[in-house]
């Protein structure tokens, strides 16, 4: 009779809990990404808005983003995955498509920022949204990095 190997589920690594999640590649980009996204909404927050529609999206992706995002890490510190292969899939549809929604508001920032070149506002104004047009295709890599380290592992 054959021996039975080790199950699918127990060759896969386990999520980590706790302070190892800092150490681990996909997960240490939450980090990251809370850093960076809490930067373009507070760069985008400093300009004088010329373009509420476009900013207001940024805005929004870049601060509800933060917030998944700190839960999620919350929840990985705090070890709620109870290392279940759906959390797995959830970290990389929620990253995934957040990559999807950032380029989006990346790409409306930077036309934010193109427009903010030829406004009467001042240097100052196009230096922030300079900068939040940088840090907002940066998290998009992030996110880009996080959803695609988790599908590949």
């Amino acid at each position: 009779m054959a021996s039975v190997g080790p199950s699918a589920a127990s060759s896969q690594p386990a999520l980590p809990s706790g302070p190892a999640v800092f150490k681990t590649i996909p997960y240490a980009f939450i980090l990251p990404e809370i850093v960076c996204g809490t930067w373009v909404w507070i760069l985008v927050a400093a300009t004088s808005v010329s373009l509420p529609l476009l900013q207001g999206w940024v805005m929004y992706v870049s601060l509800t983003s933060c917030i998944i995002s700190l839960l999620l890490l919350l929840s990985y510190l705090l070890g709620f995955h109870k290392n279940s292969e759906n959390w797995k899939v959830l970290d990389s549809l929620y990253h995934g498509a957040t990559a999807i929604l950032y380029m989006s508001a990346a790409v409306l920032q930077a036309n934010a920022t193109i427009h903010s070149e030829f406004n009467s506002d001042g240097p100052t104004n196009y230096q922030l949204n300079s900068a939040a047009s940088f840090f907002a295709f940066l998290t998009t890599f992030l996110y880009i990095f996080h959803a695609f380290s988790i599908y590949y592992q």
